[in-house]
C-alpha cells in the first residue's frame, strides 16, 4: 500500500478512536466519522467498507502492535521467564498508561456491552490472543522450574490486566483514592505508571518465584 494511503488510512482511524469513544460505536456513524476526518464517504467505505469494519482495522492496528512487541519478549532466549514477565509488565503499563487512552475506553465500552455475534468474536480473539502471550510466558517459568507449578495462570492474567479497569475506567474515584489526578499526563508518567510497575512486579514476584515460597 502507498505510503499516502497508508497515512491516510491511520488518518481515519485515529478520527474512529476518538468519536468511538467519546460516543460508544453504536452512537456514533461513518458520516460523522468521515466529516471528523475531513474525507468522503465513498473514500472511508474503500478503506473499511463499514462502521464495523472500522471497529475491527481499530482493534486489529492497535492489538497487533503490541502482539508483535510481546512477541518478542516471549521469544528472547536471553532472558528468563521472570525477566520476561518483568519487561512484559513495562511494555502493558506503558502501552495502557498514556495520556491519549482513546482506545482503552473502546475496549471497555466494548467490555460492558457484551455484544454478541461476529464483529464480538473478533474482537475477542484479537484480544485473546496478546492474553495468550502472557500465559505462554508462565507456562514456560512452570516447566522450567522457575516458578511455583501449582500458580494459577488465569488469576495472574486476570490481576495484570484487570488493574488498568480500577485505574482507567474509573478516574474519579481513582484519583480520590492516588491523592492525585490520574488523567494528567505528568501524573501519569511520574507518579502512576512507576507506583504501577513495582507493585506488579513485587506482588508477581512474591507469586510466581519459587525462591519465594515460605513454605520452603
Amino acid at each position: 500500500m502507498e505510503k499516502e494511503k497508508i497515512d491516510k488510512r491511520d488518518h481515519i482511524l485515529d478520527v474512529a478512536e476518538r468519536v468511538f469513544a467519546e460516543h460508544g460505536f453504536d452512537g456514533s456513524s461513518t458520516r460523522l466519522i468521515s466529516g471528523e476526518a475531513g474525507v468522503n464517504m465513498a473514500m472511508l467505505n474503500y478503506y473499511f467498507g463499514s462502521k464495523e469494519g472500522l471497529l475491527v482495522a481499530l482493534f486489529e492496528r492497535r492489538t497487533s502492535a503490541f502482539r508483535s512487541l510481546i512477541q518478542n519478549i516471549g521469544k528472547n532466549e536471553n532472558i528468563s521467564a521472570w525477566q520476561k514477565i518483568t519487561e512484559y509488565v513495562d511494555a502493558y503499563i506503558n502501552r495502557v498508561f498514556n495520556s491519549n487512552n482513546c482506545f482503552q475506553k473502546v475496549i471497555h465500552q466494548e467490555m460492558i456491552i457484551r455484544r454478541t455475534g461476529e464483529l464480538a468474536d473478533r474482537i475477542n480473539d484479537m484480544i485473546m490472543q496478546n492474553v495468550l502471550e502472557l500465559r505462554k510466558i508462565l507456562h514456560e517459568g512452570i516447566e522450567h522450574g522457575e516458578f511455583k507449578s501449582d500458580i494459577d495462570t488465569e488469576m495472574v492474567v486476570a490481576t495484570v490486566f484487570g488493574i488498568k479497569s480500577q485505574l482507567i475506567n474509573a478516574p474519579h474515584v481513582s484519583s480520590q483514592m492516588m491523592g492525585y489526578d490520574t488523567q494528567d499526563p505528568a501524573h501519569i508518567d511520574e507518579k502512576l505508571k512507576p507506583r504501577i510497575k513495582d507493585y506488579l512486579k513485587k506482588l508477581l514476584k512474591a507469586y510466581l518465584l519459587i525462591e519465594n515460597d515460605n513454605a520452603k
